[in-house]
């Protein structure tokens, strides 16, 4: 049976989307990876599921994948793209996204442009999670990076210049690091201003990914968290930048929250057969 998706994108960071609301595709770990391989499947940095919510107040469950097909807790651009394709298929301005990270309410605006709301982030190093006990703020690496979890964890880099690590070099070694039991995303951020980073990430799972929106928000919670920027900024990467804004705690409705604002684009649709990769 020939399975439908839609290959999306935000800024870049590329993603296949297959909605199994109505009916499973027998898609396993191994399947997905095989699919997301970019010489012999489809090819994208992470794979996206839909199923039925199973929580009150979710319109639709949303699993991400990585590339090597273990699942993820949350995506930010994947959850812009999810939030705009709803839209253009059912007309939903609004939708709640049901996340291994809890409930992720999305807004789409007239000219397609998507804000996530990402929930508060995670700085407890037991919800990191780090392996040890120690400070988030300046984990005990060379480096001296800071730690966040966005529903998925990751660890920042503030650098003078952006030529002083390279990402495809130090990216995997760091997401291996034994301090990171569950591996861990890896920014190289470069402040700009007060509301401006640069910004790259090593996506565990994944690689070097054009634009990384939860990438985009540690980045911003841990540069505020400093006293390097504002609650407000602009995050430029390889693909693209995104608006990112933490609440502070005391805002009315939205206290402590993470929002983040972008765009999210169709590629192509087609289709797949299940059987022509590995079970």
């Amino acid at each position: 049976m020939m399975t439908p998706f839609h290959k999306m994108h935000g800024l870049g960071n590329d993603f296949v989307v297959v909605d199994e609301r109505a009916e499973r595709y027998g898609l396993t770990p191994a399947r997905i990876a095989a699919l997301a391989d970019r010489h012999r499947g489809i090819g994208c940095d992470q794979f996206v599921v839909l199923q039925p919510a199973t929580r009150d107040g979710a319109d639709v469950l949303v699993r991400f994948f990585n590339a090597d097909g273990t699942e993820a807790g949350a995506c930010g651009n994947a959850s812009r793209c999810v939030a705009a394709l709803l839209w253009r298929q059912e007309g939903r301005r609004e939708t709640v996204l049901q996340t291994r990270a809890g409930l992720l309410p999305a807004r789409v605006d007239d000219a397609g442009v998507v804000t996530v709301d990402m929930g508060r982030p995670a700085l407890d190093w037991r919800d990191v999670p780090l392996a040890r006990a120690a400070d988030t703020l300046h984990l005990p690496l060379a480096g001296d990076p800071a730690a966040a979890s966005m529903g998925n964890p990751h660890a920042t880099f503030f650098l003078d210049d952006m030529l002083d690590l390279d990402p495809v070099v130090a990216g995997p070694l760091l997401e291996h690091d034994p301090l990171f039991p569950e591996r861990a995303n890896i920014g190289f951020a470069h402040v700009r201003s007060r509301t401006e980073l640069r910004l790259r990430v090593w996506e565990r799972g994944s690689g070097l990914t054009l634009a990384c929106g939860s990438g985009a928000c540690a980045a911003v919670v841990n540069a505020v968290r400093r006293g390097l920027v504002e609650r407000t900024c602009t995050v430029g990467m390889d693909g693209g930048a995104l608006s990112v804004s933490w609440r502070a705690q005391d805002d009315p409705g939205e206290g402590g929250h993470v929002l983040m604002t972008g765009p999210a684009t169709v590629s192509f649709v087609g289709t797949f057969d299940p059987e022509g990769y590995p079970s």
